[in-house]
């Protein structure tokens, strides 16, 4: 199966948002079966007459027999989730950067991101989105959907501890460069990021790593590019957040694709 990944065409949305795709309903296709890895997007998706199962760490789609529109959101990917398309549906799913989605959506806190879209118009420009069949119709109204839905928020601090858990400080260090406490650097990241900023932290490392393996020669390389401590730390994390070691992951993965995924 190959998925087109766009990325935004307008400056003010490339900003923001890291891309998104479609899929199209196939009678053709054969079931699809995959693995995705955490990561720190906020991923907003519309399946078109679809039926979703979802429990920790699997998802499973099938068409439904009846019409509908069901919106899912994923603020907290932490585990490697196995995606089973049991028919090809209409779909189309938006990765917002971190921090991105609240510049489109009125919520202060990520818990509050849900029902926010919920009390949107989110649903109904999906449903007029999806029943479009020309491909360059569709990208045209959802960059429009979000050029008009957009509104820039004062997001200073939490953008400055993002920024700061992408660099070489500690929690500690990070916490005094800003005159905050360390379990403040917490609870802005829970706020605002989904998760504890440990866990942020391990997740964005794995992530670089999958980028920058394409330029390195080993594991020793990989992982003091990447702010691992050693390789066994490298793979301490890939085995926690994949599953598997990361010579397999590497074997078996594209990474020079925008979507990281596993065919199983």
């Amino acid at each position: 199966m190959k998925v087109n990944f766009y990325q935004p065409t307008h400056p003010i949305l490339k900003k923001y948002i890291e891309g998104y795709y479609f899929m199209s309903k196939d009678e053709s296709q054969k079931p699809i079966k995959y693995l995705t890895f955490p990561d720190n997007y906020f991923i907003l998706s519309a399946c078109q007459n679809a039926s979703i199962v979802q429990e920790k760490g699997w998802l499973k789609i099938h068409e439904s027999s009846t019409d509908n529109l069901i919106i899912d959101f994923v603020s907290q990917c932490s585990v490697p989730t196995a995606i089973h398309y049991q028919q090809t549906i209409n779909e189309v799913t938006v990765y917002f950067k971190p921090l991105g989605m609240y510049h489109f959506f009125e919520a202060d806190q990520s818990i509050d991101l849900k029902d926010k879209i919920q009390d949107s118009d989110f649903k109904e420009i999906m449903d007029q989105i999806l029943k479009e069949s020309d491909r360059k119709m569709q990208i045209q109204l959802l960059e429009d959907y979000w050029l008009l839905k957009f509104k820039l928020k004062d997001l200073l601090l939490a953008s400055t501890i993002t920024s700061d858990l992408d660099s070489e400080l500690s929690i500690e260090e990070i916490a005094t460069k800003n005159k905050i406490t360390r379990q403040y650097v917490n609870k802005i990241s829970k706020r605002y990021l989904g998760k504890p900023a440990s866990e942020y932290r391990k997740i964005q490392r794995f992530r670089k790593a999958l980028i920058t393996n394409r330029k390195v020669k080993n594991l020793t390389e990989l992982s003091y590019e990447n702010l691992f401590y050693d390789q066994s730390h490298l793979i301490k994390d890939f085995k926690e957040l994949t599953k598997i070691s990361p010579k397999k992951f590497f074997e078996n993965v594209d990474t020079e694709q925008n979507n990281i995924w596993l065919f199983i």
